[in-house]
């Protein structure tokens, strides 16, 4: 038996990446999954790929009456959820003096109010003791040149975290941020604008990661079922680094 077996499980930002990879691990390990994700038809490839019943609902995380369909598909379905992985975001390179405020809105708009408000949309049907996974970053921690923005939405993803799980107390819900280090993700790889400057990105986590490599999206997915499961079942408002050490050091 799978270690979330007979439990339904919401994956945002499930197109590709670590989204793709946790819910394809989830389903494995026996959740009914709900994927969401911007685009349609990468989305409807995804669902295809993890199978085993999963269910994709188009959707922006930032436009609240996507979260609104969302929610509501999921509770045709299922009276309640048991995991709630709220994962979609991005991000984009600009220098201080590059920040624009398009620039500034777009990743807010995702990363912090996306996940705001999936959390709390969410709530009617989460249960109670249920596990909900924020998907921060190592950039909150240290500092990145010309990620400034990024670095500091992800800052906000752990604070919410510290503050959600005194909110949800009464109700023994459990909230924790997986902080991924560089991944091997589409959404990694095309941060880069040319071929040199992907070459350097590359190098460059080699150099400052002490595994010395980018990990791989399933190694961030067992972390998240890890989070997700019973295993984790007095882990509670911290922040697990998935990074090679790259944080650490």
């Amino acid at each position: 038996m799978g270690k979330l077996a007979g439990k339904v499980a919401v994956v945002t930002g499930a197109n590709s990446g670590i989204g793709l990879a946790t819910a394809k691990r989830f389903a494995q390990e026996g959740a009914r999954v709900f994927m969401t994700g911007r685009r349609e038809k990468e989305l409807n490839a995804a669902v295809a790929e993890v199978g085993r019943g999963a269910i994709g609902i188009q959707g922006d995380v930032s436009n609240l009456a996507d979260l609104d369909r969302l929610f509501a598909t999921v509770s045709e379905h299922s009276r309640t959820i048991d995991v709630l992985f709220a994962n979609a975001g991005g991000g984009e390179f600009a220098t201080l003096g590059e920040i624009t405020e398009e620039h500034f809105d777009r990743i807010f708009s995702t990363n912090v109010r996306g996940t705001l408000f999936t959390v709390q949309k969410a709530l009617p049907l989460l249960k109670d003791g249920a596990s909900v996974i924020l998907t921060g970053s190592i950039g909150a921690t240290r500092g990145m040149p010309a990620f400034s923005v990024y670095s500091a939405s992800k800052a906000a993803i752990r604070s919410f975290a510290r503050g959600w799980i005194l909110d949800l107390a009464p109700r023994k819900i459990r909230v924790n941020v997986l902080a991924p280090g560089a991944t091997s993700t589409p959404g990694w790889h095309d941060l880069a604008p040319t071929e040199d400057a992907h070459k350097g990105m590359i190098s460059f986590v080699e150099s400052t990661t002490p595994l010395g490599r980018l990990a791989d999206p399933s190694e961030t997915a067992s972390a998240a079922l890890f989070l997700a499961s019973d295993d984790s079942s007095f882990v509670n408002g911290t922040e697990l680094f998935v990074d090679g050490g790259s944080a650490q050091i």
